[in-house]
């Protein structure tokens, strides 16, 4: 049956869907890999998003039990030019057509992304909805703090490693905590409202995570990570990057659409060297917004010159924009990981490598 996917300026595509339903609102983002579709669609930066898939096949390698981000998906939708049902890989055990199905995720298939992602291009982030009609009407309300819907309720703890880290959870990538379990470390994932327990746990160092939304939004918690970091080793990830910034006195803004994908350069301002990098956010720090804090551009995208990454003068704190786990994309970046616990928390720590 026939589907639209109605933009906020009045742009309609046209699509196909398998059963009608009620028309869902979200903030229209595209996503420009190849692969990565159940990394994309259960991570939970992606919270209440509509993503427009550019590669115009998806879903040939199906869906797996090991390659999700969290416990379900958390786009609001998705827009695909085509959705395979016929998929081949040893470790899939679904359709993606299955998977969307099961959680409720809406769908058009048959649309034009290529001329979806020009529009946002040239416009700029907006609105959409998809619906039966081509209306835009919905009654589908978007979270106003997007944050507290993906963290964790309660401090959880992985691994027995001897460097103990705590992982601020303001929507955490599986592959995160993975990734620094590889290394070794012991892991107490907090949820980002009970921060302040960080100072009971006492870890090596923390590890502020990716989530979705506007980092202002987190005005109320900038003191208590500003206390956070003067006291241990930092690590900041994607949206962790943008909250140093604003703890210690910069700014962020809105991309006009965003950076997504698997295939972002961004050049090492200390060594000069080029590395492509996985991302996905809406918001960068102010590079200006930096002369007036203790904070050094480390880091910087090839493409717009944007900030990729930063480093305290003083203090043990670094920050990357981009996702040094990957998953989706490429492991150039897998390096920040090590930077970080052999340079920056180093006491207590043993390499250990699974």
């Amino acid at each position: 049956m026939q589907g639209y996917l109605v933009l906020e300026d009045g742009t309609v595509f046209e699509g196909k869907m398998d059963e009608i339903v009620s028309p869902v609102k979200g903030e229209l983002v595209f996503y420009t890999g190849m692969t990565g579709y159940q990394e994309v669609l259960t991570d939970p930066s992606y919270k209440d998003q509509i993503v427009v898939f550019t590669y115009p096949l998806i879903g040939n390698y199906g869906i797996n039990d090991q390659d999700f981000e969290s416990k379900k998906p958390q786009v609001k939708g998705v827009i695909l030019f085509q959705l395979t049902e016929h998929y081949s890989h040893y470790k899939a055990n679904r359709s993606l057509k299955d998977y969307l199905q099961k959680w409720n995720i809406p769908y058009l298939t048959n649309v034009d992304t290529r001329a979806v992602v020009k529009q946002i291009r040239s416009k700029g982030t907006l609105h959409a909805v998809i619906s039966k009609d081509k209306q835009y009407d919905s009654q589908d309300k978007l979270s106003d703090f997007p944050i507290r819907d993906v963290s964790a309720s309660e401090i959880e703890t992985f691994g027995n490693g001897p460097t103990h880290i705590a992982l601020i959870d303001f929507g955490f990538k599986k592959s995160i905590l993975n990734s620094l379990l590889k290394r070794g470390c012991k892991v107490s994932v907090v949820p980002f409202h009970q921060m302040e327990k960080v100072f009971e746990i006492k870890p090596h160092g923390i590890v502020l995570s990716n989530g979705p939304g506007d980092p202002k939004q987190m005005k109320n918690y900038f003191s208590t990570l500003n206390q956070l970091m003067k006291q241990y080793p930092t690590l900041g990830i994607c949206l962790g990057n943008q909250l140093i910034a604003l703890s210690f006195g910069g700014n962020t803004t809105k991309l006009r659409f965003g950076h997504r994908g698997a295939n972002h350069p961004v050049i090492d301002q200390k060594t000069g060297n080029v590395f492509i990098t996985s991302q996905n956010h809406s918001y960068v720090v102010d590079k200006k917004s930096l002369e007036k804090t203790p904070l050094k551009l480390r880091y910087t995208n090839v493409n717009d010159g944007s900030v990729e990454g930063l480093e305290h003068e003083k203090l043990k704190v670094m920050s990357v924009q981009f996702h040094p786990e990957a998953h989706p994309g490429p492991e150039d970046a897998s390096f920040i990981f090590d930077e970080f616990l052999d340079t920056y928390v180093a006491a207590g720590r043993e390499k250990v490598y699974a």
